[in-house]
């Protein structure tokens, strides 16, 4: 009887043996399950710092939409883990940022927020083979791999759409441009609308340009379009810089139409800022916080509720962001056992083959560049909030 205890044993551990070389067979041919039963979305964004409104926007909202998700059943049936981490816009800790969400287990990439970061995280989600949404990074270069899709135009879009909608709206005669030479983002966007402007029905009269080493004093690139009679100074820059350029504006007497694209996007929440001096302020943004269809309402409904702000385009963006990962999973009746890989290959063939709506467009596509197809919107500040130029 112990004997054919013992060979029972001993078959038994043999079995269980050959069960787990298996289960390792298996896990190196699919990758590890990341996500087990849930799917894990990460984010990455400047939560601290100069450019926190643009961070805390993107992971707020795309916190808010995983939450949505959740509740309303997941995807696919699985519930959706998220995670989320600061890199105080800077370009090595947006890198130790992602590291520190892989080893978490993520699965799918929102971000980087901003653009240098974006680029910068795209080299190791390139080398990973992992999905990689970001809801803002504009820069050109955000998008050179394949895994990488954006939701908010290419700088290269912002400036030629912007040269359009000042001419079509007959917004100027003469137009003025201080940019930051320092900044990829504000440098591209400044070429294309100089670029787009030829032949447009009012003139550049001034291009002045600073670096984030002089970025304190604008005096100069103020008055030399003042001089030059410029009734419309375009700022392709961010937030921070543009109110430091509207209060020497406003000591000068100086009162052209300032119109910026979705960097500017903030500028009512620098603090000690007089945010009566963005009045008549313009940006070109896909979203406007005041629209009245319903999703937009519901979206800054709760997220006023939630984060005591109203949420500006960069949350927008997110939040498309995290519903369009969903739209492409369920396209593809992805599961969260699958490896990140594998993962990614099928969201990339999806992204090419759904049509999304969102906060920030009606229509929504992409092509494997992963560039989006959708249409610009713009807004104006008028007693301290965004409402629709149209």
């Amino acid at each position: 009887m112990k004997k054919l205890n013992k060979a029972v044993s001993l078959v038994c551990s043999a079995a269980m043996a050959m069960a787990m070389l298996a289960g390792c067979g298996n896990a190196e041919s699919t990758g590890s399950a990341a996500g087990g039963g849930t799917f894990k979305f990460g984010a990455i964004g400047p939560l601290s710092g100069g450019a926190a409104a643009y961070g805390n926007a993107v992971c707020n909202a795309a916190e808010l939409a995983v939450a949505e998700i959740n509740e309303k059943g997941g995807i696919n049936g699985y519930q959706v883990e998220y995670s989320k981490e600061d890199d105080e816009l800077n370009a090595e800790k947006s890198v130790n940022a992602y590291n520190t969400l892989k080893d978490w287990g993520m699965q799918v990439l929102v971000g980087s927020t901003t653009s240098a970061c974006s680029i910068a995280v795209s080299e190791n989600t390139k080398a990973d083979n992992m999905f990689q949404l970001t809801p803002s990074g504009s820069a050109v270069d955000c998008v050179k791999y394949d895994n990488v899709f954006r939701v908010c135009f290419s700088d290269p879009n912002q400036g030629i759409a912007s040269a359009q909608y000042i001419s079509d709206n007959n917004l100027a005669t003469k137009v003025g441009i201080i940019y930051d030479s320092s900044d990829v983002y504000s440098s591209g966007i400044y070429q294309k609308f100089v670029e787009e402007s030829a032949g447009k029905n009012y003139e550049v009269v001034s291009a002045e340009a600073f670096t984030q080493d002089n970025n304190t004093d604008f005096s100069v690139q103020l008055q030399k379009a003042k001089d030059a009679g410029a009734d419309l100074v375009f700022l392709p820059i961010y937030y921070k810089d543009a109110s430091l350029i509207l209060t020497q504006a406003n000591t000068m007497g100086y009162s052209p139409i300032f119109f910026g694209v979705d960097g500017l996007d903030g500028i009512l929440t620098v603090e000690n800022f007089d945010t009566s001096l963005a009045e008549g302020v313009m940006l070109l943004t896909p979203f406007a916080a005041d629209a009245k269809d319903d999703l937009t309402v519901n979206f800054v409904t709760k997220y006023q509720e939630k984060y005591g702000e109203t949420p500006n385009q960069f949350a927008a963006d997110a939040y498309d962001a995290v519903y369009i990962i969903k739209q492409a999973i369920e396209a593809k009746n992805l599961t969260p056992d699958m490896s990140v890989s594998d993962l990614c290959e099928a969201l990339k063939s999806a992204m090419t083959e759904i049509e999304a709506k969102g906060l920030t467009s009606e229509k929504m596509t992409w092509d494997a560049s992963g560039e989006p197809n959708k249409q610009p919107k713009a807004v104006v500040i008028k007693n301290g909030a965004y409402v629709s130029a149209q």
